[in-house]
C-alpha cells in the first residue's frame, strides 16, 4: 500500500535520526579514549596543571674583568649555575648588545656589547630566557641591532623586549611549563631621553619594548592574558642606587596588574629593592646587579635570586637566595651570613607598599 507523502516523510525522517542516534552511540567510545587517564566511567579527567618554579637573577653583561669568562661558555656564570638550575624556568636581564662591531651610541658614558658566545655562556648556565629591553640593548645602535637580532635568531635562544619591528618586540615568550601555560614579557621604563625615540620599537621599525609607551605594553598583557595561565613583565625600572620604587614605578605597577600580570620583576637601580604581593599579584621592584663588573660589596655586591612558585595565576611561594658578587660573579653566601641577608632582604619590603603574602 502507497503511504501518504506526509506519513512519509515523517517515516523517512525516524529512520535518519535512529541512524544518526546508533551512529553517535557507536563513536562514542572513540571519543572517550582521548580523555586522560579516567579512573571510572564517568569520573572527569584529574587537572594536568601542577605548581611550577621559576628563578630571575639581575643585570648582566660581559664587560672587563667578565670577557674572559666566555673562554669558557660552561662556567661562565660560576657557582650560580646551581641555582639557576633548579628553576623550572629561568630567567635575568641581559644589558648589553650583542655585537662585535657597531658604533656606540653618541655621548653615553658606559656601552656595553658582548660576542654571541654570552647566549651559550646563559643556556649552560640553565637561564632559559633573557630580557634586552634596557638602556644598553642597543648600546650600538642600529648596526648593533640587527647583529644583536641575527644573534638571537642563529642562536634561537629566546628574547623578549627587542625586535625588528614593533609587534617583535612587545611579544611575549611563552612556554608551557607543568600544565601552565607562561608568557613572559619585557619591556624597559628606562632610557636616555636623546634614545627614546631612536631606540623604541615603533610600527615597522626595530628597537627595544619601552614601558614609556603604557598604552603599548598594557595591550600586549591583556592579549597575553586571553590565552595564559600565567602572566609576567620583566621591567627595566628604577632609580639608580635609591633603595625605594620611584613614582614611575608605583604608577605603572598597578596598571600592569589590572591588565592582568600575575608577576612583574625588574631591575636597574645597581642595588636591591623590595619585593612582595599587590593583592594576588606579586612586584619585585629590583633585583641588582648579577653579573657585574662593578660592586661594592656593601651595595651594588648584594645580589641573589629570586624563586617563585606559582599554579596559574597564584603566586604560592617566594623564596630569595642571597649572593655576593666577587670577581663579577654572583657567589650564593651560607651560615649566618645567609639568614642575616635574607632578613635584609625582607626588610626592604617596609618602603615599598607591598605585602608578605596575598
Amino acid at each position: 500500500m502507497r503511504l501518504p507523502r506526509a506519513l512519509l516523510a515523517v517515516a523517512v525522517a525516524g529512520a535518519l535520526t535512529a541512524a544518526s542516534a546508533c551512529s553517535a552511540a557507536q563513536s562514542e567510545p572513540q571519543s572517550q579514549e582521548v580523555v586522560e587517564k579516567p579512573t571510572t566511567a564517568s569520573a572527569k579527567p584529574s587537572p594536568v596543571r601542577r605548581p611550577f618554579t621559576i628563578s630571575f637573577g639581575g643585570d648582566v653583561h660581559f664587560e672587563g674583568m667578565l670577557r674572559p669568562r666566555l673562554n669558557d661558555p660552561r662556567t661562565a656564570l660560576g657557582p650560580i649555575a646551581q641555582v639557576l638550575r633548579k628553576a623550572d624556568l629561568s630567567m635575568i636581564n641581559l644589558e648589553t648588545a650583542i655585537t662585535t662591531g657597531g658604533t656606540p651610541a653618541p655621548g653615553k658614558q658606559y656601552t656595553f656589547r658582548a660576542p654571541a658566545s654570552a647566549f651559550t655562556a646563559l643556556k649552560a648556565a640553565g637561564v632559559d630566557v633573557v630580557s634586552m629591553a634596557n638602556n644598553h640593548g642597543m648600546d650600538y645602535m642600529e648596526t648593533g641591532l640587527a647583529d644583536s637580532l641575527a644573534a638571537i635568531k642563529r642562536s634561537r635562544f629566546p628574547v623578549v623586549g627587542i625586535g625588528k619591528d614593533e609587534a617583535e618586540a612587545y611579544k611575549p615568550y611563552r612556554k608551557v611549563v607543568n600544565g601552565n601555560r607562561v608568557s613572559i614579557i619585557g619591556a624597559t621604563q628606562v632610557l636616555d631621553a636623546e634614545f627614546i625615540a631612536s631606540w623604541t620599537a615603533g610600527g615597522e621599525k626595530g628597537g627595544l619594548a619601552s614601558a614609556k609607551n603604557e598604552d603599548r605594553l598594557l595591550k600586549a598583557v591583556r592579549q597575553a592574558r586571553k590565552n595564559s595561565d600565567t602572566v609576567i613583565v620583566h621591567l627595566h625600572w628604577g632609580t639608580e642606587m635609591q633603595k625605594c620604587p620611584n613614582p614611575a614605578q608605583l604608577s605603572l605597577a598597578p596598571k600592569l596588574v589590572k591588565a592582568g600580570a600575575d608577576v612583574v620583576v625588574g631591575g636597574h637601580a645597581h642595588i636591591l629593592l623590595g619585593a612582595g604581593y599587590l593583592g594576588n599579584a606579586y612586584i619585585s621592584y629590583g633585583l641588582g646587579n648579577f653579573v657585574f663588573y662593578n660592586s661594592n660589596p656593601a651595595t651594588t655586591g648584594r645580589t641573589g635570586v629570586l624563586t617563585l612558585t606559582i599554579n596559574g595565576r597564584k603566586v604560592l611561594k617566594d623564596s630569595w637566595t642571597p649572593a655576593t658578587i666577587q670577581g663579577g660573579l654572583p657567589v650564593p653566601m651560607t651560615g649566618s651570613a645567609r639568614t642575616q641577608a635574607v632578613a635584609d632582604w625582607k626588610a626592604l619590603r617596609s618602603c615599598t607598599g607591598l605585602a608578605s603574602r596575598p
